[in-house]
């Protein structure tokens, strides 16, 4: 839940292991009310945001200069999964997941249909950022890097910020800081050389050790499913064996790094699947690119962990892993509801002005695309 209180708030079968070692540790790639104040026009990455409202958050990224598209996106993602539809058992609705007394002060009509709108993605996108730039105001001189106080001020309220300096020494608007800067990053258009990470390789070698097992729809290796996998679960394993743990499904995996051009591929990538290209809420598929345009992946029923090409239909784009990538994304319950925040020791939120307090219950659509293991 927005923590908004009132107020204060897979290479052919031939392809050998060697090969990609080499690759996987030494390569690098290149990769790839109207707002009065202009802040970072940091471009979003392909892909990230459904097409539908990229052009808001691009737009309404840019209102003050604390906020940035890319981070605008982080927060909305990780709230809601862009799902305007979410609602919690704390009674934080929308897509933005405000309060009805938080969007009695900040609510903006946007589409200027003559409504503040909680549900309508317009206006909570537009609310949002005005929130977070209310809050920049408020936090102003505090010393300090000037988004990562906004940040703090948004999990733990402003004036935990103002008394302690700078982000306060609470673990879980550490957490939060931290997890939405570095998520950030993956919906940030790549612009600078990013190394490939050396853990890629084990990954690899995990999924070649499982070549020919048979897929099995929810199946995440456990021996209760005899060693069995579906795709997600193949990933997750994959890279679980090198010590990064990524959520169950696909469309959440999709977010636990940045995005290479398909002309920067390296192994150890995840390639991805989605039924709809403009929207990445549509993911289905995920394997782990080995190289020379092909993938190992769990393809689907009836069929075996096996070498697939990836230039197919409905290729939607690439993840390059992290560590950081991966802590920094939301926990998932079993219906896809959002639980917490961050991987292992990643702190979740904090309410508004309470230090180290129990995350409370987020919201997000249960049963949506992706948040059940992929049927293909």
């Amino acid at each position: 839940m927005v923590l908004r209180k009132a107020g204060t708030a897979a290479a052919a079968t031939g392809v050998v292991l060697a090969g990609f070692v080499g690759l996987v540790t030494f390569g690098t790639y290149a990769a790839s009310g109207t707002p009065q104040h202009q802040g970072s026009r940091a471009a979003l990455s392909a892909g990230t945001v459904p097409a539908a409202y990229q052009g808001l958050i691009q737009e309404w990224g840019s209102l003050c200069p604390e906020i940035s598209p890319p981070m605008l996106a982080a927060q909305l993602y990780q709230e809601s999964g862009f799902d305007p539809s979410a609602r919690s058992p704390a009674k934080a609705y929308g897509m933005a997941q405000f309060l009805e007394s938080t969007w009695a002060t900040y609510g903006v009509d946007a589409n200027k249909d003559g409504k503040k709108d909680i549900w309508d993605p317009a206006d909570a996108i537009a609310s949002a950022a005005t929130y977070d730039c209310a809050l920049a105001r408020e936090v102003s001189k505090v010393p300090g890097d000037g988004q990562a106080n906004l940040l703090a001020a948004y999990n733990a309220g402003p004036y935990a910020v103002i008394k302690y300096g700078g982000v306060p020494p609470y673990a879980e608007t550490q957490g939060y800081v931290r997890n939405i800067s570095t998520l950030a990053r993956s919906f940030t258009a790549p612009t600078a050389a990013v190394e490939v990470s050396q853990q890629a390789a084990g990954a690899i070698y995990f999924a070649q050790h499982v070549l020919g097992t048979p897929y099995l729809w929810g199946g995440e290796g456990l021996p209760s499913q005899g060693g069995r996998f579906d795709c997600s679960g193949l990933t997750q394993a994959a890279y679980a064996s090198v010590g990064i743990t990524l959520p169950r499904v696909a469309n959440d995996q999709w977010y636990a790094g940045p995005h290479p051009s398909r002309d920067q591929l390296r192994p150890g990538d995840l390639v991805f699947w989605a039924t709809d290209l403009n929207d990445p809420r549509s993911i289905h598929h995920v394997g782990i690119y080995v190289g020379g345009g092909y993938m190992i992946d769990a393809p689907h029923t009836g069929a075996v962990i096996r070498y697939d090409k990836i230039d197919t239909k409905e290729y939607i784009g690439a993840t390059r892993v992290t560590s950081d990538g991966a802590n920094a994304l939301p926990v998932r319950g079993a219906d896809g509801s959002i639980t917490g925040s961050g991987g292992p020791g990643a702190g979740g939120q904090a309410p508004a002005g309470t230090p180290a307090a129990s995350p409370p219950a987020r919201a997000a659509a249960a049963g949506g695309p992706g948040q059940t293991p992929a049927k293909t």
